[in-house]
């Protein structure tokens, strides 16, 4: 059954208003899924890393001229000899909309080349996997995030009845990860999606995209980072336990960002330099690899693991950047720390002003939880600061300070 995703209205409106839209994301997040239920009735080629399929590297032009359009080309990476034939006929046709629909699984090299020989007639469209809201069906343009941010008052006091999702315990939603191959199996093949997307991606997309020789030794480095998600990244210890140098770690970790397997949120600062500077938080992109690398063969076996709360943490931060990215003008990310030891796992700012969220793996967290909150409020008293929440595991939202609310974890 296919469920609705949350940013197909913004899709629509991308590809109603630029000439080229690119849906990137991590393999099998459904990107093509995605398209051919929007666009059903277009014209879809599929590219291959190893076959030059209809001769789309060695003659663009050709390949173009034997298609309608608009048209649909899946994992652009494969044939970037394409992009200058697209900017061609982008420039012949004065940028029409809705000329071609791109997906690609990597950040870097031929979507750095569409984004400057396109300037201002590309979109990009980051697509991620299943969040709360899709997985229980809900309007994704009502999401609690959206109201919290607006009035975070008046999420607290309406409390309607059909507020959380409760399709899975929370165990279960954080071993079973968002990706869509692993959501609708049976929980005794879950694993098995796991391995195959791991032997995957380390033997085949990763090599490509960053011509890594030694893939066993790459494939210990993801599980290295697993282990280590919703940590301060220290660029200079990364590989030792494994045996790699610096150098490799950093080039590795580059790969895994630029496939979209790891995401990091730069330090808070008041000075632009300073935020550059400090270490950013970095999160694995699924919390179901996670858990395979950890060798966790079960919901159960989730509690009480000393891996539980990074976890957690790794799970409602990517909830919130999916909810994050379909609102308007979107939000900007970072993570606060004191020297004295006071945090803030995630700060949205957009429009000047601070959003501050701590994440705790309890159901029932007492005005101590907030205390990071509060540090970061005294910390700042000349910025724009919202009321904080504490995203947690409890049944219901509630008041734990003044200005600090409990939210639960599967809240819509």
């Amino acid at each position: 059954m296919y469920l609705e995703r949350g940013v197909t209205d913004k899709l629509r409106k991308l590809v109603a208003a630029f000439p080229v839209v690119v849906v990137s994301g991590a393999r099998q997040v459904g990107k093509t899924t995605l398209l051919r239920h929007v666009f059903p009735d277009l014209d879809y080629v599929a590219l291959d890393p190893s076959v030059d399929v209809e001769n789309a590297r060695a003659e663009p032009d050709i390949f173009l001229n034997n298609h309608r359009l608009p048209l649909v080309l899946d994992e652009i990476q494969y044939a970037p000899e394409l992009v200058s034939a697209i900017k061609r006929r982008v420039d012949e046709a004065q940028a029409r909309p809705g000329m071609f629909l791109l997906t690609g699984s990597q950040q870097w090299q031929v979507m750095r080349t569409l984004a400057e020989s396109l300037a201002g007639r590309v979109a990009f469209l980051d697509l991620q996997g299943f969040s709360i809201q899709e997985l229980a069906g809900a309007d994704a343009r009502t999401g609690w995030l959206g109201r919290w941010m607006d009035d975070a008052d008046g999420l607290l006091a309406s409390r309607p009845p059909t507020a959380t999702w409760l399709g899975r315990t929370l165990w279960e939603w954080l071993w079973r990860g968002a990706m869509p191959g692993a959501s609708a199996l049976q929980a005794d093949l879950v694993p098995d999606f796991w391995t195959g997307y791991h032997r995957t991606y380390v033997e085949r997309d990763a090599r490509l995209a960053g011509a890594v020789e030694d893939w066993q030794r790459f494939g210990q480095f993801l599980g290295l980072m697993s282990a280590l998600t919703a940590q301060e990244v220290n660029a200079s210890q990364l590989g030792r336990d494994i045996g790699i140098t610096p150098q490799t770690a950093r080039r590795w970790l580059a790969i895994l960002v630029g496939t979209f397997q790891w995401v990091e949120h730069p330090a808070f600062a008041r000075n632009a330099v300073k935020r550059v500077s400090a270490k950013p938080k970095g999160y694995l992109a699924d919390t179901g690899l996670a858990c395979f690398h950890a060798h966790i063969s079960s919901p159960g076996s989730l509690g009480g693991h000393p891996l539980a709360g990074a976890l957690f943490e790794t799970a409602m931060v990517n909830e919130i950047r999916k909810r994050a990215a379909i609102i308007s003008g979107g939000v900007a990310f970072s993570h606060w720390r004191a020297a004295g030891g006071a945090e803030v796992d995630l700060l949205l700012e957009r429009d000047g002003v601070l959003y501050p969220f701590e994440i705790k793996l309890t159901a029932n967290p007492s005005r101590g939880a907030a205390s990071g909150l509060t540090a970061f409020r005294k910390a700042y008293p000349d910025r724009r600061i919202a009321k904080g929440a504490i995203l947690c595991a409890t049944a219901r939202p509630f008041w734990v300070t003044e200005d600090v609310a409990a939210l639960p974890w599967n809240l819509v």
